[in-house]
């Protein structure tokens, strides 16, 4: 029969298409914890003078915070097939060039007294992480 290998090709394409899917949601619900708890990170740390209980506080959420992305991505990659991870690895190796050069420029901007480091540092942060997110999911989405 001349169809029967169109419809396994097409069946394969399909199942991929859901395991992608699925990949897709299962990061997709394990991040939206994490990026909440970035927001809150973000929020304790953008007061201008602190008192010593919510330095504490900024601390602690800023280290969960950091320990629940290590926890996403170690879910992320061991659930991942070998497409799925090399994408993941390019859309972190641009997060990673963006977030350097945005600490970059706003290091420039502190030495010329423009605006604060701190101000900047965490956002830039959250934004590589939104940046990562966002370039693996159209890559996932988008064909070649």
């Amino acid at each position: 029969m001349e169809g029967d290998p169109y419809v396994r090709r097409m069946a394969k394409q399909v199942q991929q298409d859901q395991m992608t899917r699925a990949a897709r949601r299962a990061v997709l619900i394990d991040g939206i914890p994490v990026s909440t708890l970035g927001v809150i990170a973000l929020a304790l740390g953008s007061n201008p003078d602190p008192s010593t209980s919510q330095k504490a506080w900024w601390i602690v959420t800023t280290a969960v915070f950091t320990l629940a992305i290590v926890w996403v991505l170690w879910r992320a990659f061991r659930r991942a097939d070998e497409y799925l991870r090399r994408i993941q690895l390019e859309s972190m190796a641009i997060a990673f060039a963006a977030v350097l050069v945005g600490l970059q420029a706003a290091t420039l901007l502190d030495a010329a007294g423009i605006i604060r480091l701190h101000q900047l540092a965490e956002a830039i942060l959250l934004g590589g992480v939104g940046l990562w997110l966002t370039i693996a999911d159209l890559r996932t989405r988008l064909p070649r």
